[in-house]
């Protein structure tokens, strides 16, 4: 069975998002792991407000969402969304059942890209497999945390750590389930 893959960057202090959206202090400079990580996915699962996010960054950028990725099948959640870009696949009825059946078909992992409320559900559901965290050296103080308050203890195991020259520390774990 395919494996999601929660992979994102995030501040020391837990924020995947400053106080207003903002994601000017992730770290731009060099790739980060995101090449071999490509190689291990072809698939995306998105909430709608990343989504937007992407497909805004894209307009303004040749098509292009994030340099050097490549194509895969994209699946936006949404419950208010009605429509979404060609060759992306809108998932607005039972959702976490329809991400079990496309996580059970044949393919390489899924990227689990954005959305604090998908991931939160996602986990919810046992549905996320490894966490990859790009860990940027910065406190925001304020803004969206990755994580919210959970029922329980979630027990993950260290998979690999990379440490760049930059402070940015790159952190793959599993979730034992």
């Amino acid at each position: 069975m395919r494996k999601v893959i929660l992979g994102l960057a995030i501040t020391l202090d837990g924020y995947i998002e400053g106080p207003n959206g903002e994601y000017d202090w992730c770290f731009t400079d060099q790739d980060y792991g995101l090449n071999e990580f490509f190689t291990r996915v072809d698939t995306i699962f998105i909430g709608r407000k990343s989504y937007e996010i992407a497909q805004k960054h894209a307009d303004s950028n040749n098509g292009e969402t994030i340099p050097g990725m490549p194509a895969m099948t994209e699946y936006v959640f949404s419950r208010t969304l009605t429509s979404v870009k060609e060759g992306a696949v809108l998932v607005s009825e039972d959702s976490m059942a329809e991400a079990r059946r496309i996580k059970e078909q044949p393919g390489k992992d899924i990227w689990l890209y954005g959305g604090a409320s998908l991931t939160d559900v996602l986990f919810k559901e046992g549905l996320i497999d490894e966490l990859w965290l790009s860990v940027h050296p910065i406190l925001l103080g304020s803004g969206k945390a990755l994580f919210r308050e959970k029922e329980s203890r979630t027990k993950i195991t260290l998979l690999e750590s990379k440490t760049y020259e930059t402070g940015l520390i790159s952190l793959r774990y599993s979730i034992d389930n």
